[in-house]
């Protein structure tokens, strides 16, 4: 392993993010420095080398053919550095980790962990709000909560709930809609990341989103409820991000629709590593809350810690 003194393992680590990842954008984020320290690093592990691993093209980096022998060696490598450091730091029983979306986090999960707290007061629970997957079998990381199909490789998930959309605005905009045509005539407010159309919502009552006129745009479901709540328009959500606003009046539904994307919310867990208790626990606890937080509003009610 003397070879290891000549190179920079930082640098390494980026080449590696890059080649797995596809972007530098991606590996920075991976990494938690910016883009440019991406590119130098890669660039001088390059150098230290002798050879280029990635040509450099419009649209991005790509791996040459030496890149892509390099990145099986590489991969493997991190995959097996991150397990030792995961096992050297592996936490107690009593902390969990939950990896969690940003929106999830703030619109659901930090609401009710009060109630979880209550009930197993012996589990430290350790919110990690990031989009990024990663692996519970080689990270510190227990358990994640994601949306999409259940598809991910290296990973066990367990299906939590369908992910269903309906149109949601202010309760002084519900007041000037009467039928789903009417949504033609206010502000629609858009989700940059959003991974579903309104289509999904409108085919349903013969419409489609050519109907539709502008609306603020942002990068967060999160800033979107925000901007609903504040009347700038009306924002197709999904109900773990919406049902507390309508629960309490902050928002209102116009229309009792609800329908189903091709997406879910997933319980995701190691697939080489058994639930622990805390897990289990967790999981339990998850499954119930979520049920009576969807259930049916009949009427607003008064926010108890809001």
């Amino acid at each position: 392993m003397q070879n290891l003194s000549r190179i920079n393992l930082g640098g390494l680590r980026a080449i590696e993010a890059v080649g797995r990842l596809g972007s530098l954008r991606a590996a920075a984020d991976e990494i938690g420095v910016t883009i440019g320290a991406v590119s130098q690093q890669v660039q001088k592990t390059e150098q230290q080398l002798g050879r280029r691993l990635f040509e450099r093209r419009p649209k991005g980096l790509r791996l040459t053919p030496q890149g892509e022998a390099v990145m099986r060696h590489l991969t493997a490598g991190m995959s097996e550095l991150s397990a030792g450091v995961a096992l050297a730091e592996r936490r107690q029983e009593h902390v969990l980790t939950v990896s969690v979306a940003p929106v999830f986090a703030s619109k659901w999960l930090v609401w009710r962990l009060k109630s979880f707290n209550a009930r197993h007061p012996d589990i430290h629970v350790r919110v990690d709000a990031t989009q990024t997957m990663v692996d519970p079998d080689t990270s510190d990381v227990d358990v994640c909560i994601r949306v999409g199909t259940g598809d991910w490789p290296g990973v066990s998930a367990s299906k939590l709930i369908d992910q269903r959309v309906f149109p949601v605005c202010s309760p002084m905009l519900a007041q000037q809609i009467s039928s789903p045509k009417d949504l033609a005539r206010f502000p629609i407010i858009r989700d940059q990341g959003q991974t579903f159309s309104w289509n999904i919502w409108l085919k349903h009552n013969g419409l489609d989103e050519t109907i539709l006129g502008d609306g603020p745009e942002f990068s967060d479901g999160s800033l979107c409820l925000d901007a609903a709540i504040a009347g700038q328009g009306v924002f197709l959500a999904w109900e773990t991000v919406a049902c507390d606003a309508l629960r309490f009046g902050r928002l209102v539904a116009p229309f009792p629709d609800r329908y189903r994307t091709d997406l879910a919310h997933w319980f995701v867990t190691g697939q080489h590593v058994s639930k622990s208790r805390s897990v289990r626990d967790f999981e339990r606890w998850l499954r119930r809350e979520l049920e009576v937080s969807l259930a049916p509003v009949d009427s607003p009610q008064e926010p108890d810690d809001c």
